[in-house]
């Protein structure tokens, strides 16, 4: 375990926005036959267009913001110090079902081809809230080479708030929580909560850090997540500390410091944000043709040379505007652990980045087979309705690839409304996540049914399946 020695040795929301922008924290089912009709992706993207120019691998630049060491030992010595991993693992108080338990909707969700060599769907509340929609994953396997944090073999799964939802409050908005999957028994996961947060008035406090959430790595002690880029910040990502997951110890529905002690809307666990990158370009500008990139998902690359977190854009599946993916490379620093490599001017940039025709796109996933000398790409696109499937492309510069599973060809084969990906490289598998609880057609109607599901496909039978 190369790092374990590492991983051992309506005022407040004004202030967060106002820490935010500061220096402090500077974060402003086998193969069923499907219809023509469901396919999504079926026209082949082709290659990938590198982009070297300057002007174009500028808008990816990033700037880096940390947290004051004094502030984060301040909100940490407040609240009790460090729970760890294995702490919150301990306490988990949600059981995960096996597929096998899963409803015949959930099943139908998963991947017709490859099939998901594991699956779990989620506790049954979590199962069908509108209130929250799951949209990333990382695992100990992106924490360290051999697939432990420790002792414990552990999956997060990022969720953020429905903003959509009718009804909701105003200071609910924009909420993120992960939950902490103990996976050390593949057939018993069961999770816990853990709310995001950032500290506050100089660790005297602190705030909800508001994240979309849409893709996440856990790397090395670090987890970096994609941000919420808007009017009150500009930050493309937020970084959190797994060394530094503190308890509250008072259960309301307020999130910070309250009379008694500190509470996390009801959570009884927060990770504090000790950093964020920001896009040097200012805010992301999805809808203008000389844009800032809107992160969308993340992933790590283990055999990139060093290790690096690569990243893609977001469009929607019915339009045609080709969108970005591109790497940085992590830190080879003793003192960085987890964090990006910084170069002239103390800036993160872009080691490499493509232009892709594939539309769509909610998760990414880079791995250069033994041997080849470049990495090849790996796209969820998404369907554009809820209850059809989408397909996984695997596209480099010569050209684009995808598991046909139909009579017709259709390339519709992986799983309905996937989310991020992320490759566990002790166990050679890629993992991702439905998203949908729906009823009908409409996604927000009471008596949701759940489409949700947690699930595994090997690497192997992913290239053995490609066209």
């Amino acid at each position: 375990m190369k790092q374990r020695g590492r991983h051992r040795r309506r005022r407040r929301g004004q202030a967060l926005r106002a820490t935010l922008a500061g220096t402090a924290l500077a974060l402003t089912a086998a193969a069923t036959l499907i219809s023509t009709s469901q396919a999504t992706g079926s026209n082949d993207p082709g290659g990938l267009t590198p982009l070297t120019s300057a002007a174009e691998t500028g808008k990816l630049q990033l700037r880096e913001h940390r947290v004051a060491d004094q502030t984060l030992s301040t909100l940490t010595s407040r609240m009790g110090g460090n729970v760890g991993v294995d702490g919150v693992l301990r306490s988990a108080n949600h059981p995960m079902r096996n597929k096998s338990d899963c409803s015949g909707t959930e099943q139908a969700a998963l991947p017709v081809k490859p099939a998901a060599s594991r699956a779990y769907c989620w506790d049954s509340g979590d199962a069908t809230t509108q209130k929250w929609l799951p949209q990333s994953v990382t695992t100990s396997g992106d924490a360290d080479d051999d697939g432990k944090w420790g002792a414990d073999r552990v999956i997060l799964s990022g969720w953020t708030h429905n903003d959509h939802k009718a009804g909701e409050p105003a200071e609910d908005q924009g909420l993120a929580r992960v939950a902490f999957i103990d996976a050390n028994d593949p057939d018993d996961l069961k999770y816990r909560w853990v709310l995001l947060v950032a500290p506050l008035s100089g660790g005297t406090d602190f705030g909800a850090v508001r994240s979309h959430i849409g893709g996440m790595v856990w790397y090395q002690d670090k987890l970096i997540v994609t941000a919420k880029n808007g009017a009150d910040h500009d930050n493309a990502l937020f970084v959190f500390d797994m060394h530094r997951i503190l308890q509250a110890n008072v259960n309301s529905t307020a999130v910070g410091a309250v009379d008694g002690g500190f509470s996390a809307h009801g959570y009884q666990y927060v990770l504090p944000a000790i950093g964020s990158y920001s896009l040097t370009g200012g805010a992301c500008t999805a809808s203008s043709d000389d844009k800032v990139p809107c992160f969308a998902s993340v992933s790590l690359d283990r055999t990139s040379t060093p290790d690096s977190l690569v990243a893609n854009e977001w469009f929607s599946s019915g339009g045609t505007q080709p969108a970005r993916i591109w790497r940085y490379s992590y830190s080879t620093e003793s003192d960085r652990t987890g964090l990006l490599a910084l170069g002239s001017g103390d800036l993160v940039n872009a080691k490499e980045a493509y232009e892709t025709e594939a539309v769509g796109i909610q998760g990414v996933l880079s791995h250069r087979p033994s041997g080849a000398d470049r990495a090849d790409w790996y796209l969820g696109q998404a369907p554009g309705t809820r209850g059809r499937h989408g397909t996984l492309w695997r596209q480099n510069v010569d050209g684009a690839s995808a598991a046909t599973c139909t009579a017709d060809q259709s390339t519709a084969c992986w799983g309905q409304h996937t989310e991020s990906l992320s490759y566990w490289q002790e166990t050679g598998e890629v993992w991702s996540l439905t998203e949908w609880a729906a009823n009908g057609d409409n996604a927000w109607e009471p008596e949701a049914i759940a489409e949700r599901v947690l699930f595994a496909v090997p690497l192997a039978d992913v290239t053995g399946s490609l066209d």
